[in-house]
């Protein structure tokens, strides 16, 4: 659901950049409270992790593909203000690096993609999380949901924002309808991957997800060959227990499903490209300022080999958003550390 150059006029596209940077400045604040030593590093992985599944656009009906759009996993895994703040750093790397979502379109994305997906999913999420019963099935389910009502949220948004500012003259009842509908097929594979990470994640390191805190994992011991729940005078304090396997484990994934699955992800139009060529709104869309970009397209320039193109574009992606991700929140959790420190030094005045 990139949003190209031109689809929105300017105005709406600077209100929708003001609103963004606004969002931004809050989640920074707000991340503050949700990112501690551990989760600091494991937050830019996330962001890299929607970036390689972001790559995997899978089919969904007549042509059309879908992909992640990542606000409610986000959320979920490691917050909500945490959660804009990773789906604001994708959509940068993908628009300066990969030509993908238009620059001055790139606030309007972020509202549309990372805002609205993070706000409802995670209200979803947890107003489901209130009335289920409190175990880790209950929190994929909830996940699902959220995420599921996520996707044609944020069709209904981009509706909205065209409405208020479309460079073509379409009628709106048409788009929403053709919007909102292929988007509810996208939003089912949404909730699909989305449950099934939180799942994978709960089920090792429930400590780890910002969603499913109060649950905890029992250690495991190998006893005749079965693992088995390991008495609790033999568990290890959650502070102790490394990250490092689960940020290996997750960085792994995400640079093989960029640099190799993503050869075999869908080339058909996304939700948003098939119904703008059907409806006549890309009319006026103009070219990338980054059209010359050396990654644009999610290729390598010069290499002619598409597999081998596309696999070191992905990881190259990989890279520099974990990178960039995981500076931005050492960044913001340093940041909290010194609030703390100066606010736990500061003398009172008499």
């Amino acid at each position: 659901m990139h949003v190209p150059d031109g689809f929105i006029d300017a105005p709406v596209s600077l209100a929708a950049g003001v609103a963004a940077a606004g969002a931004v400045a809050v989640s920074l604040r707000g991340a503050r409270r949700e990112l501690d030593e551990r989760t600091a590093p494991l937050a830019g992985l996330v962001a890299a992790f929607i970036f390689a599944v972001q790559m995997l656009n899978f089919p969904v009906a007549a042509g059309t593909s879908g992909h992640l759009l990542g606000g409610a996993l986000a959320a979920i895994l490691v917050g909500p203000y945490t959660g804009v703040l990773c789906v604001s750093v994708v959509l940068l790397m993908q628009g300066l690096l990969f030509a993908d979502g238009g620059l001055t379109a790139l606030g309007v994305n972020i509202v549309t993609m990372g805002v609205v997906t993070v706000v409802v999913a995670y209200a979803v999420f947890r107003g489901l999380v209130r009335l289920l019963p409190d175990s880790r099935r209950s929190i994929t389910v909830a996940a699902f949901a959220g995420a599921l009502l996520s996707v044609p949220a944020a069709a209904a948004f981009f509706t909205l924002l065209y409405a208020l500012g479309g460079t073509t003259d379409v009628p709106i009842a048409k788009v929403f309808g053709a919007m909102v509908g292929i988007h509810v097929l996208i939003g089912i594979g949404e909730a699909v991957i989305t449950a099934a990470t939180v799942g994978a994640v709960i089920a090792v390191r429930p400590d780890l997800v910002h969603g499913a805190r109060g649950l905890s994992a029992p250690l495991k011991l190998r006893v005749g060959g079965e693992l088995v729940d390991a008495p609790a005078s033999a568990a290890v304090p959650v502070a102790a227990r490394s990250t490092k396997p689960v940020w290996i484990t997750g960085l792994v994934a995400a640079l093989a499903l960029a640099g190799i699955v993503s050869f075999y992800a869908s080339s058909s139009p996304d939700g948003l490209e098939k119904v703008a060529a059907d409806k006549g709104i890309d009319q006026k869309v103009t070219e990338h300022a980054a059209a010359d970009s050396p990654l644009a397209d999610y290729s390598v320039k010069d290499v002619s080999d598409a597999r081998l193109s596309g696999g070191l574009a992905g990881v190259i992606g990989v890279g520099a958003t974990v990178l960039v991700g995981t500076g931005v929140f050492w960044t913001v959790r340093r940041r909290r550390s010194a609030d703390l420190t100066a606010a736990s030094t500061a003398v009172p005045a008499a």
